[in-house]
């Protein structure tokens, strides 16, 4: 129990914690009765994750004198749509949930920000509680508030901001994921550093190959929520700094729109953003070169894409990624808004980007 990690995102009345480590579930069953007065637990989970863990879940929840009552859905980012929603909200109905009970969202991103969302405006909203179940999202969609669904204009454009309860982060259920999947994730602790806190890169980077293991890991994901905590208890809505938290991304999710489906992973594209946001700082003439260097050296270490080069497609073109870009939800009067560094742990908004300066960049970079 002492070696659970609790982290607060500070909202005043909306304020919830983080429990992050090995053991989490069991440290937070005792927090469990006031959110489900009527003695059920209503879960939504996908059929992967209940092979893996809803068993072990429901006799948590038995333990503390609830009832689990699953709701399973199909895998995928399919699910995470507007058939998927409708399906999950009417479900809620059909159990008759009150907006007295919590659901709980066990698993990844996509059943995060759907169960998310389907709370947000079930009954007008009821309250619900994360248990990630990968290392992306125990790091960073389950934390925020943000929930969505993908539409044909891409991901996340529709939803809500909908803070959770609680937050239990067990290191226990990521015993079952996939190298991949483990190192996907960490690309979201390497962000955090990225953007605010340099000593983090620091540790990280002296961990070398051990950052993806036990205490170690548990620590750096507690380090990263933590920073994420301040910056969402800044700017809950994404208004200003909150923006930040997409280093990489309006270069990844571009590369993610344009790749085939399940070709790469989020956190693999996260990662290619990164080397090409600080690869791009350092062509502005804001950033050492030798931090842009690091940064490489450590995603290449840690068994990440260094660049589009090493994401598992090719054939990109320049001039399809800026278009991708320019449906990114931050940017404003029609310019591409980027986050850039003027270092390690020195992120800031660009809302000045010169495109043809980026395209040529970006040819440069995929020839």
């Amino acid at each position: 129990m002492s070696d659970i990690l609790s982290v607060s995102v500070g909202l005043g009345a909306r304020s919830y914690d983080v429990l992050v480590g090995a053991g989490a579930l069991k440290a937070a069953q005792s927090r469990l009765g006031a959110h489900f007065p009527r003695g059920r637990a209503i879960l939504v989970t996908d059929r992967t994750v209940a092979g893996l863990h809803l068993k072990t879940v429901s006799d948590w929840l038995e333990g503390a004198g609830l009832r689990a009552d699953p709701i399973v859905l199909e895998p995928g980012e399919t699910t995470k749509s507007w058939a998927g929603l409708q399906h999950l909200v009417d479900t809620l109905l059909d159990r008759n949930i009150e907006r007295s009970e919590a659901v709980i969202a066990l698993g990844g991103g996509v059943i995060g920000d759907l169960t998310g969302f389907a709370a947000s405006i079930a009954k007008r909203g009821v309250d619900f509680i994360q248990i990630p179940t990968t290392l992306l999202s125990q790091v960073d969609s389950s934390v925020g508030g943000k929930t969505g669904i993908n539409t044909s204009h891409g991901k996340n454009f529709v939803g809500t901001f909908h803070q959770p309860r609680l937050v239990i982060a067990d290191a226990d259920l990521l015993a079952s994921l996939p190298l991949r999947e483990r190192r996907a994730g960490y690309a979201e602790i390497v962000k955090a550093a990225l953007i605010g806190d340099r000593p983090l890169f620091d540790r990280l980077e002296a961990a070398a190959e051990t950052a993806l293991d036990g205490e170690t890991l548990s620590e750096a994901v507690a380090a990263a929520v933590a920073f994420k905590a301040r910056i969402v208890a800044e700017d809950e809505r994404e208004a200003g700094a909150r923006a930040l938290l997409n280093l990489g991304h309006t270069f990844g999710h571009a590369f993610e729109a344009e790749a085939p489906k399940d070709r790469i992973r989020h956190g693999e594209a996260v990662a290619a953003g990164l080397a090409l946001a600080f690869g791009f700082s350092v062509h502005k003439g804001l950033c050492p070169a030798g931090d842009a260097e690091r940064v490489r050296a450590h995603l290449r270490a840690a068994g990440l894409p260094d660049g589009p080069q090493t994401l598992a497609h090719t054939g990109w073109d320049a001039e399809r990624l800026i278009d991708r870009m320019r449906d990114d939800k931050k940017n404003r009067d029609g310019r591409i808004a980027l986050v850039l560094a003027r270092g390690i742990g020195e992120a800031f908004i660009d809302r000045d980007t010169d495109e043809t300066d980026l395209q040529h960049f970006l040819e440069t970079q995929l020839s």
